[in-house]
């Protein structure tokens, strides 16, 4: 099972993927939720499964209008940055030199293999954390653990104790796991800052004979 549509497939005949469905498309009919429905599995169409390196892990889509496009941590083009990602760019510019961009859109991320995926999947508007417990945590570990299953050399990035927590899901000794605080402004100072996650997982590629990540996010 090397694809991520092949695991949607086959946990969409699942009990527990039934009742998360009847759930998410009932909330989109009565509700606004974000991201767009289109955008759910947004981070498994930008970073297929052969080209996952990195993997980045949220807890569940940002709640205000028009900032969820379905990868975790991101903001589409033209929307303010949100502090997390203030955050970790300020650690970026730290570690790496890299410029503070004018926007939170991480595509270019993606693109190279940094699977950036939230734990929950949908939110209402609003409600953070509004959708957790109805299923999609079971989803995403089931990710994680296809992940895990590569030959292949990966970093995940577990930031704060909720990504903390799915650390006993990767068991295969070939990836590296580093964990550190959450970048939220209530957390960052007790040891996401000065975390050089970004500069360890570029070594790591490099040592496994892997292109390194450009982390750099460039100004629109």
């Amino acid at each position: 099972m090397n694809h991520f549509k092949d695991i949607i497939e086959e946990e969409s005949k699942k009990d527990y993927y039934k009742k998360l469905h009847e759930f998410v498309y009932k909330a989109y009919e009565e509700h606004t939720i974000f991201p767009d429905k289109k955008n759910i599995f947004a981070a498994l169409k930008y970073t297929p499964y052969e080209n996952v390196k990195v993997v980045i892990l949220g807890q569940d889509p940002y709640h205000g209008l028009g900032e969820a496009h379905g990868m975790a941590f991101s903001v589409c083009p033209g929307i303010k940055i949100p502090p997390s990602l203030q955050n970790i760019y300020k650690e970026l510019h730290e570690e790496l030199g890299c410029y503070i961009p004018n926007n939170g859109y991480l595509m270019k991320w993606a693109r190279q293999g940094v699977l950036l995926l939230n734990s929950v999947l949908t939110v209402q508007k609003d409600l953070p954390a509004s959708h957790r417990g109805i299923g999609w945590e079971a989803f995403t570990d089931k990710i994680i653990e296809e992940v895990n299953k590569k030959d292949e050399p990966v970093v995940f990035m577990l930031w704060g104790n909720f990504a903390k927590s799915k650390a006993s899901l990767i068991t295969n000794p070939k990836h590296l796991v580093l964990t550190c605080a959450h970048p939220s402004p209530f957390s960052a100072r007790y040891g996401f800052f000065g975390c050089n996650h970004f500069k360890k997982a570029n070594e790591f590629l490099k040592e496994n004979g892997k292109q390194p990540i450009d982390w750099q996010i460039e100004n629109i």
